[in-house]
């Protein structure tokens, strides 16, 4: 079994004591964490990181990505700018997504793992489309995972927009493959756009592979009005009702935004368990409008944070998050704590039901996820402190060495387990045929 010493680190644990230790040690022996404290002891041959008294935190956790967005960047639509979000799905999202050829697949998700990498996320729950190459795509994405190094809970966008049931066949082959993989590095749920793309048929389908596999959805809710108002007119109910007729809540399934859920729905998900994941900068983004974060909270639901897209710097999301929530409701009390447990604590909650091995916190048992970030603090970090130096001072920091499942990814902010000059050449030349593609 391979050793890891971390020396050195101010060491933030965020275990349930809020233990922070000035000069601390951290012993990884295989994938997880033996030891934590003042000064442990190591076996003879351990490799050793000097953390030169930076900041050790837990690996970040994503609770709602699209890789696929990262050949977004650069790149705007042809002809007039969408002025509404269906808009915004139809001349963007729908064709940016079905120009993905297997390559493109490939090397968007290898870009956004290296931004992982770089901002100290070890774990991402990525929601995966490419009509054109549906088949065999969740494996391409398993494999970058397995490559980069990190953890990935993936799942196919199933719709019915381009070909009825298009993904029910991807997100059942592919749940069973994970059932059966003996690691836990790479795990899945069902995917699904959202209920207006979705036709009962889809659903029942849907639930009748949930139910048989014990998985759960992951699916977009009252991200736009759009969304409420076609289930209305449609089903003649809204959204949370119309998934828990056909059994998809619970606390298996990840429903995303929820923008525009009224009280009944909220109360069904508390109800149920389900989880949910708030994405401020994409619903900025989207002029969709803010969620009620704190409402939702307040109602008992577990809810994470996640970036929809946009990025893959999780400190960012939640200093978003509280901004967010503090100039929408005019108050600069609220949101703060709030935002930073979401991150820190309620996404390692939504991981433990994603993944068989518990992380989130610098503790003996834990998976050796750890971020090492270049960062030395100028006012005292110690506890009761930490949030402040999270959003206002780690928010810009470098990071230094990222550590996933006990292997060293990054050291001195240069990847070690991908080719970042390599992997740019590539991307930037299969971008430039994604583009291409686009009409």
């Amino acid at each position: 079994m391979t050793a890891l010493l971390i020396k050195n680190a101010l060491v933030v644990t965020l275990d349930d004591a809020g233990t922070i230790l000035p000069n601390g040690q951290i012993l990884v022996e295989g994938s997880k964490i033996s030891a934590v404290g003042p000064s442990v002891k190591a076996p003879a041959g351990a490799q050793v990181v000097d953390a030169e008294g930076m900041v050790a935190i837990p690996g970040l956790i994503n609770a709602h990505h699209h890789f696929y967005s990262s050949f977004a960047r650069g790149f705007a639509p042809p002809g007039e700018p969408a002025s509404n979000f269906v808009e915004i799905l139809q001349r963007m999202w729908w064709k940016l997504d079905l120009a993905l050829d297997p390559e493109a697949v490939r090397y968007s998700s290898l870009v956004a793992l290296l931004e992982a990498i770089h901002t100290g996320c070890t774990t991402v729950i990525d929601h995966h489309a490419s009509p054109s190459c549906t088949d065999g795509s969740l494996d391409i994405m398993e494999e970058t995972f397995r490559q980069a190094g990190l953890s990935g809970c993936l799942c196919y966008e199933t719709s019915d927009r381009n070909v009825p049931a298009d993904g029910v066949a991807e997100n059942t082959r592919f749940i069973k493959k994970m059932k059966a993989a003996p690691d836990g590095q790479v795990t899945a749920l069902f995917g699904l756009h959202a209920q207006m793309t979705l036709s009962d048929t889809t659903l029942e389908a849907t639930a009748r592979v949930c139910n048989e596999t014990k998985t759960g959805v992951h699916i977009h809710v009252a991200e736009d009005l759009s969304d409420e108002t076609d289930c209305i007119a449609k089903h003649g109910s809204r959204i949370i009702q119309r998934l828990h007729k056909f059994g998809l809540t619970g606390k298996n399934s990840l429903f995303i935004h929820g923008i525009h859920l009224d009280e009944s729905e909220m109360d069904l998900i508390a109800q149920t368990g389900t989880m949910m994941v708030h994405n401020p900068e994409s619903n900025m983004n989207n002029a969709v409008g803010t969620q009620k974060m704190l409402t939702l909270l307040k109602k008992g639901i577990l809810l994470g944070l996640g970036t929809d897209g946009m990025t893959s710097h999780m400190i960012s999301a939640a200093r978003v998050a509280h901004l967010l929530q503090r100039a929408t409701l005019a108050d600069p009390r609220v949101a703060f704590c709030e935002a930073c447990d979401m991150l820190l604590s309620r996404n390692a909650q939504i991981a433990a039901r994603c993944f068989p091995d518990r992380r989130g916190q610098l503790a003996p048992g834990q998976l050796a996820d750890i971020a090492i970030f270049d960062y030395v603090p100028t006012t005292p970090l110690e506890p009761g402190r930490f949030l402040g130096h999270l959003l206002y001072g780690l928010n810009v920091a470098r990071v230094h060495t990222t550590i996933a499942r006990g292997r060293v990814l990054m050291r001195n902010s240069k990847i070690l387990t991908l080719d970042e000059k390599e992997i740019g050449a590539k991307a930037r030349e299969s971008a430039r045929a994604t583009w291409a593609r686009f009409k």
